[in-house]
């Protein structure tokens, strides 16, 4: 028993002198005498020249935040002047120099071959961060291939940051940038940051997106799921950045903490920042977790600006042509390079005059990014919508540089669609909005679709919205990986109330008449005066039960109809029993194969074509009067010049006389037959004037069929 109580006494003894014999040697030991080797082994390690130029000593000091360790002393290393090089093809020799490096070793993981750093500081570094346009970065180090594992473990647990300076070149990104980071006279706790980041964001909405968005956004400070989590951390840097990026003037500021914790995910590091590139601001406020992996980043995000399609060069978002805009939401990301994941979730903001709420997702491990999803909006303006399909017409495109100027003398959109950017990723959205409107005149119910886009191919399908107490229903595809650009639809308007689609109105109010229709088209081209300017296909239409004028069509914006009507009616109010409508397409030129308007006057027949390549009229206008109730309608009108200047007048020649109307009629038998399948839609059928109107067209096809080519003369002379 005596023999093992000395045994173990010995060994005790022992491995104190040994502590002794090191902390002797460690203590009187010239440290300097390693650099040499020391530069060497970490040169071959980063695969870059490594160099302490200063002294390198060590000193002891008990770690006080260690608990029941704490009478134990530690070692702290300290290294001064220290530089690391760029790589040979860098603008800048050297990659980062710093006035110091310090950190503590745990002295007892030394004895089972394991370095624990708790801390590592940085003093005063100086960075410089390139990247060229074959995409080498000087960040990327290529450590030298190990020909067998290391006996040691390294275990640096935290990065401590001081005053610095960080130089950006990225060639890709056209980024110029000088970022200097100086610490605050105090730390100011999380939350201050949090709340004062939220005033002045809101603030900056509003400048860019008038006052409705800052409400808009404020709704968002009662949500509590879209808080980051509380933290008591607290920020004690800031800096500043200024330069180009994406060739636009970059300008921002934001603070940090002073410590990264790199294992230790429950101590979050506390981030903020307000940038201002071009015309876009960018601010967050938030923590980053995990940096080893990337991941944890947590922040409220705040987006605003002249375009959501400006975002594309800072985000690598396809994103489209939108009016001034604001949003904020809750950004969470896991970052991994080639397969990284992001959630903007809960975000409500503005968009011109129409409001914006829902979660998205953004990853980029597949063959490309995708962007998925779903967005509401309560209400939308139809104006709002118009940079989506090219046709924004305001001022807002010229100011921001990027519009394509409208011809003066065409009407159809010119603006071109961006398809380079739809193969940049691809889509699967839900969108939702409970009403639209364009001004008070014209309400649209709700509109609903799924975009789903596969290597630059669009698919709207469904496409449904509700307008005037009806229903439009069908798909859009558009495909833009082939040049030009291909598209193909299918609507078919069903149950569009009269009364309701011309509220103000009031010879319509009383109306039971309603509008339905089909259209199936095929085109190919980049913007909306392309794709009319090619597109084959049919279209028809049929309204029963209506009214028109003058008036009613110029405030419609319908310039070519309000002439016609004004040419054969004045402006006087006209009852409509039924017209309709049957036109086939063929490489942008729009034929009549039926037109007809049926009147308590006249029947009028609409003959000819609108080619939409050229914008070009070329239409026939034949009335029909019924007795002799209105002399003006027995001359024939024609139709020529463009849809921006057209030119109406009254054909040359003998005039139609009373009773023509019902050999015109007699032979439309073929193209009526198309139309009768919309009567039968009808939720009034049973008092669907057209019923009527389009059995009495093709009656007298049965009895007494006229050759189609005896039409004019008949139709002239008779």
């Amino acid at each position: 028993m005596r023999r093992g109580w000395k045994l173990g006494w010995l060994m005790v003894g022992g491995v104190a002198a040994l502590i002794i014999v090191l902390l002797v040697v460690i203590t009187t030991f010239d440290w300097n005498r390693l650099k040499p080797r020391i530069n060497a082994q970490v040169s071959e390690t980063i695969g870059r020249p490594f160099a302490i130029h200063g002294d390198l000593s060590v000193r002891w000091r008990r770690a006080t935040d260690e608990g029941g360790l704490a009478l134990i002393p530690w070692p702290e290393f300290i290294a001064r002047d220290i530089t690391i090089a760029n790589p040979a093809w860098a603008r800048q020799a050297t990659f980062a120099q710093l006035d110091a490096v310090h950190f503590r070793v745990a002295p007892w993981p030394l004895l089972m071959h394991r370095i624990d750093i708790p801390v590592v500081y940085l003093t005063h570094p100086v960075i410089d961060l390139e990247r060229d346009a074959q995409g080498q970065a000087t960040w990327d180090f290529t450590p030298a291939t190990a020909t067998a594992p290391s006996a040691w473990q390294l275990d640096l647990h935290a990065i401590g940051f001081d005053r610095g300076h960080i130089a950006v070149n990225d060639a890709i990104n056209k980024a110029e940038l000088q970022v200097a980071v100086e610490s605050l006279q105090h730390a100011i706790p999380y939350e201050q940051i949090v709340e004062q980041q939220s005033s002045d964001a809101r603030e900056q909405a509003s400048r860019t997106a008038g006052a409705a968005a800052r409400k808009e956004l404020a709704k968002s400070a009662s949500d509590s799921s879209a808080q980051p989590a509380h933290t008591r951390a607290t920020y004690q840097f800031a800096w500043q950045a200024d330069g180009h990026y994406q060739g636009v003037p970059a300008k921002g500021s934001g603070k940090t903490g002073a410590v990264l914790a790199l294992e230790q995910t429950d101590e979050p590091f506390p981030l903020q920042a307000d940038m201002h590139v071009g015309d876009n601001h960018i601010a967050l406020v938030g923590t980053l977790t995990d940096p080893l992996h990337l991941a944890g980043l947590d922040v409220r995000l705040w987006f605003s600006g002249r375009s959501m399609a400006k975002l594309y060069p800072l985000i690598g978002v396809t994103l489209p042509d939108t009016p001034p805009y604001a949003t904020e939401g809750h950004l969470r990301a896991n970052l991994k390079r080639g397969a990284s994941h992001y959630s903007y979730e809960h975000f409500r903001g503005r968009v011109g005059g129409s409001d914006i709420a829902g979660d998205l997702a953004y990853d980029t491990g597949g063959a490309r990014p995708k962007l998925s999803g779903q967005v509401t909006s309560q209400l939308v303006m139809l104006s709002d919508l118009a940079p989506l399909i090219g046709a924004d017409t305001n001022t807002d495109k010229q100011q921001r540089g990027d519009a394509t100027p409208q011809p003066t003398d065409k009407v159809l959109p010119v603006e071109p669609f961006r398809t380079d950017r739809w193969r940049a990723m691809d889509v699967d959205l839900t969108y939702s909005a409970a009403r639209i409107e364009r001004g008070a005149a014209l309400p649209i119910e709700a509109l609903s679709t799924h975009v789903v886009m596969i290597d630059g191919v669009m698919h709207l399908d469904p496409l449904a919205f509700g307008l005037a107490g009806g229903k439009v229903n069908g798909d859009l595809r558009l495909d833009g990986s082939s040049t030009p650009m291909r598209g193909a639809t299918k609507l078919n308007a069903r149950h569009l109330q009269l009364k309701q689609l011309f509220p103000n109105f009031e010879p319509m109010r009383t109306s039971l008449g309603e509008i339905n229709g089909d259209a199936a088209l095929n085109a190919r081209g980049n913007s909306v005066s392309d794709l009319l300017g090619t597109a084959s296909g049919e279209v028809k239409l049929l309204m029963n039960d209506g009214a028109i004028s003058k008036t009613l069509l110029e405030t419609a914006g319908l310039n070519v109809a309000n002439i016609i009507i004004g040419k054969l009616f004045g402006d006087k109010t006209v009852k409509i029993n039924c017209a309709a409508s049957d036109l086939t397409a063929s490489n942008g030129v729009f034929e009549t194969r039926l037109f007809v308007f049926d009147t308590e006057d006249a029947v009028i027949k609409i003959d000819g074509s609108i080619n939409f390549a050229n914008e070009q009229l070329d239409l026939d206008v034949r009335p029909n009067s019924k007795g002799l109730r209105i002399f003006s309608l027995r001359s024939p009108l024609y139709v020529k010049g463009t849809l921006k200047n057209p030119d109406v007048g009254v054909q040359p020649g003998p005039v139609i006389l009373r009773g023509g109307g019902a050999l015109a009629l007699g032979v439309l038998a073929t193209p009526v037959a198309a139309l009768l399948p919309l009567v039968a839609t009808s939720k009034h059928d049973e008092t669907n004037s057209c019923a009527d109107v389009l059995e009495q067209m093709r009656g007298p096809s049965k009895s007494q069929p006229v050759p189609a080519k005896a039409t004019p003369k008949a139709a002239t002379t008779h």
